[in-house]
């Protein structure tokens, strides 16, 4: 029989509201901005109603934020607590050069910058800060957010439960205004989400090297629509 997942000790306090800020929709980073390509998506009639919502975001998270985002940062945290400065310069390179459009490279970009400015706002500029901030042309979400995660002290899983509920409660609101939505969908859709987030960030802690991936082609096509679509709420 499989043997059961021994429950984890609940996280000191300091490291669990940590956590909670960096998931936080008021994190000065922009990220209500953006709603990555799900303005587009209903735009097209891909994506009409709570439940083809709720499908999109699921198979989004599952398809593209386990197998690349989540999995860059789980081994970025890793890397900023050992001081692996050339490690986080390719992990850096492979988010930018993965993104498909112009707006979603601008967008890691905004972000990762705007994290650097949090951190530095809040720390000086401390070593690891400093080599954020050497990233060119610029520091990338996953891997900026990461240096936080890792300044925490929290575990890898749950630093990455943060994450992906933060990106999903973005989303949710996204999709609530873009739709829209009332409040009470969104929630369905956020418990929907909520569900699936513990199975996608183990997926993405254990995906190997050769199996990270930033092969989404719907997104991408979306996305470059998106770049000249004629009314639009969002910025990706």
């Amino acid at each position: 029989m499989p043997r059961a997942r021994r429950p984890a000790p609940p996280l000191p306090a300091a490291q669990l509201l940590q956590l909670i800020w960096l998931a936080s929709p008021a994190l000065p980073v922009g990220g209500f901005s953006y709603s990555e390509v799900l303005e587009a998506a209903i735009e097209s009639g891909a994506v009409q109603g709570e439940g083809q919502v709720a499908t999109w975001l699921c198979d989004q998270l599952t398809l593209a934020q386990a197998r690349a985002d989540l999995a860059v940062a789980a081994r970025a945290i890793a890397a900023w607590r050992r001081g692996d400065a050339q490690r986080i310069s390719e992990l850096n390179d492979w988010i930018r050069l993965t993104r498909e459009s112009s707006e979603l490279r601008q967008q890691t970009e905004q972000m990762g910058r705007s994290m650097l400015e949090w951190l530095r706002q809040r720390h000086g500029m401390a070593d690891d800060i400093a080599a954020l901030a050497s990233l060119a042309p610029a520091p990338t979400w996953p891997v900026a957010w990461a240096l936080a995660a890792a300044r925490s002290g929290a575990p890898v899983r749950e630093a990455l439960l943060s994450h992906a509920f933060g990106w999903a409660e973005n989303m949710v609101q996204a999709a609530i205004k873009a739709v829209p939505l009332g409040q009470t969908a969104g929630q369905r859709i956020l418990q929907q989400l909520s569900d699936a987030i513990p199975t996608a960030v183990d997926a993405a802690i254990a995906l190997p090297e050769s199996g990270r991936q930033a092969f989404t082609p719907m997104l991408a096509i979306l996305s470059a629509r998106h770049e000249t679509q004629y009314s639009r709420l969002f910025r990706s």
